[in-house]
């Protein structure tokens, strides 16, 4: 009998059972085998054919038949995978050749667009969207179960945390990423009632950050906020560390599948974690499923909304950053618009989409790949269509692009805009036109002095969590391109602003077509933006029916209801993050 982990997690005991022996094939068939063949009977010679009744003949053909039919069914199946693979060939790089006409929205225009509409948009400031009355739309709450108090709910779930032994997770991917990573720990140490030792950070070579715990996160806050609920510790006990020679890979690690259920953890884990005192779970990212029971689901929203707060480093500039936002903002009573930029050049390169750079820009995309991908994007099963990508909406949107959508919107000229974004790929030529639309164009390094930015150079998570505190407090919030950042965002901002996003998601697929259009009057383009702007109002308040096992219908992206009751009992509580806006109004009065 051999054990073996299956893909959910789960352990599956195999035996000899389960695989067909001898002219079965596979284990899985429900085809019977054939009868073995009569016993030959020697006796002198004769050479007598033994005549197969009519009978048997038909079921052999039957069985013919049916195998047949089996194959052909499977072909069935295959032949439409085929055909589309063929259509895309022919849509993607050999559609100039066979004089095919370019899907709508497959090429990138949008500069052309923007030179023949300019002098409109220009001229265009009479109806403006007002910041403070952008979102119409008001979350209504269905009749919820009262929350439990919290006293009775750590009485009756948290009597004794951390009583089976200690857990060390290794957290990697980017700040939001090991957000999750961070949330997902305190879960599953709830989980198994372990000690959950401070997590670790992997460095990575994307993302270049040495940063630990303490670097970006408050730890002190981080333990008192969980106290109670699950035990922190910020290192091992000596004795443990003696025990395994102060090496952390001596430690038993565990190999958990991602999305690793409830049942896995309490009956492969645990007992796991029991004998052994302490247990190592590297990798950990998205290693707990989404559904879990409701004292662990709350783990998550303390974890994420109450325990995870800034290093007063990242938290004082984070501030500072906020009010100068505010004070740049005085003509629209201090509220500006947050716009999350995933135009930097890896990124334009990792998407393999075509802009207005021609042959250099193509040979440099390609050196770019080359050097940071080394040789994936070569492949001879890698098939890049540029023009599909753009027209599924998976190219990142340039400045302009967004400048454009933004004035189409009805924002003018006189919005205050932070940029939230790493170095843009040929910044001066592609910032241009968006500064020609809204000259009131922010970012971290023009608000903050070189020396106040100094400490957080090289540290890409720390440098984002400065963009992260800018945004939160940002009256609009506007995605680009998806990705952890976003997601964590919309999530945090509907538990502030009570169950609404304030986030513009742009509609990639429409707003290609309608840039590619080059006959297209600005009324027509203005109405297009103003009904993708209400889309994005309405949506902003909606709830997923069905939570999906990824982070866009996460209880990060969606922390409504399950984080309702947190929400309520630090109802009366100002979130750090508000306390300058609340200082703003009240210096104006």
């Amino acid at each position: 009998m051999k054990s073996k982990t299956g893909g959910n997690g789960l352990t599956l005991t195999l035996t000899n059972e389960t695989v067909g022996v001898g002219g079965g094939g596979c284990g899985s068939s429900s085809s019977p085998s054939p009868p073995p063949s009569p016993h030959r009977h020697s006796g002198g010679p004769r050479c007598r054919r033994r005549v197969r009744p009519a009978k048997d003949l038909a079921e052999s053909r039957r069985l013919v038949a049916g195998i047949m039919a089996r194959r052909s069914l499977r072909y069935f199946f295959l032949l439409p995978l085929v055909y589309i693979s063929g259509l895309l060939m022919c849509v993607g790089p050999f559609s100039g050749l066979i004089g095919h006409t370019p899907l709508p929205g497959s090429r990138y225009r949008s500069h052309e667009i923007f030179h023949n509409l300019w002098h409109d948009i220009e001229a265009d400031n009479s109806s403006a969207s007002e910041l403070a009355s952008v979102w119409k739309y008001k979350r209504k709450l269905r009749e919820q179960k009262p929350c439990p108090n919290l006293t009775a709910l750590h009485r009756e779930h948290f009597v004794s945390p951390g009583l089976n032994g200690f857990l060390i997770v290794e957290a990697n991917g980017g700040l939001n990423q090991q957000r999750s990573a961070i949330c997902n720990a305190v879960a599953v140490a709830g989980l198994l009632n372990a000690i959950l030792v401070i997590p670790q950070f992997e460095f990575h070579n994307v993302w270049k950050d040495p940063s630990e715990f303490g670097d970006i996160y408050d730890e002190d806050h981080f333990i008192s906020a969980l106290d109670g609920y699950v035990k922190v510790v910020k290192e091992l006990p000596e004795a443990l560390m003696e025990r395994h020679n102060y090496n952390m890979t001596n430690i038993t690690n565990i190999r958990v599948q991602a999305w690793a259920p409830v049942s896995y953890y309490l009956g492969v884990v645990s007992p796991i974690l029991q004998k052994e005192g302490v247990i190592r779970i590297a990798p950990f990212a998205n290693r707990l499923a989404m559904s879990v029971p409701p004292h662990i689901q709350f783990l998550r929203c303390l974890t994420n909304y109450k325990a995870l707060r800034f290093s007063s480093s990242i938290s004082a500039l984070g501030k500072k950053l906020v009010y100068q936002m505010i004070e740049k903002s005085s003509r629209t009573d201090g509220k500006y618009i947050a716009v999350h930029l995933r135009f930097e050049e890896d990124m334009v390169a990792f998407s393999c989409c075509v802009y207005d750079g021609g042959k250099a820009e193509k040979l440099e995309m390609d050196s770019v790949r080359e050097k940071g991908w080394r040789g994936k994007f070569k492949r001879k099963d890698r098939i890049i269509l540029p023009d599909l990508n753009r027209v599924d909406g998976k190219c990142p949107l340039t400045p302009l692009e967004v400048g454009m959508m933004l004035r189409g919107m009805g924002f003018d000229n006189n919005t205050s805009i932070y940029l939230a974004s790493g170095k843009i790929y040929h910044a001066e030529r592609y910032l241009a036109p968006l500064i020609k639309m809204f000259p009131n164009l922010y970012t971290k390094e023009s608000l903050a002095t070189s020396d106040e930015l100094a400490p957080f150079m090289g540290y890409s998570s720390q440098l984002a969590a400065l963009d992260y505190t800018v945004c939160l407090s940002s009256e609009v919030f506007v995605t680009t391109q998806g990705g952890n950042f976003p997601h964590f965002l919309m999530g945090h901002r509907r538990f502030l602003y009570d169950g609404h996003a304030k986030t513009i998601i742009p509609d990639k697929r429409k707003l290609v077509v309608l840039l590619d259009d080059v006959s297209i009057s600005w009324r027509a383009f203005k109405d297009q933006m103003e009904d993708m702007l209400g889309e994005s109002d309405r949506k902003g308040i909606m709830v997923p029916r069905v939570r999906k096992i990824n982070r866009k219908t996460s209880v990060y992206t969606y922390p409504l209801p399950e984080c309702r009751c947190l929400q309520q009992s630090l109802a009366n509580q100002i979130d750090h993050n508000l306390v300058i806006l609340d200082n703003y109004n009240g210096t104006k009065a």
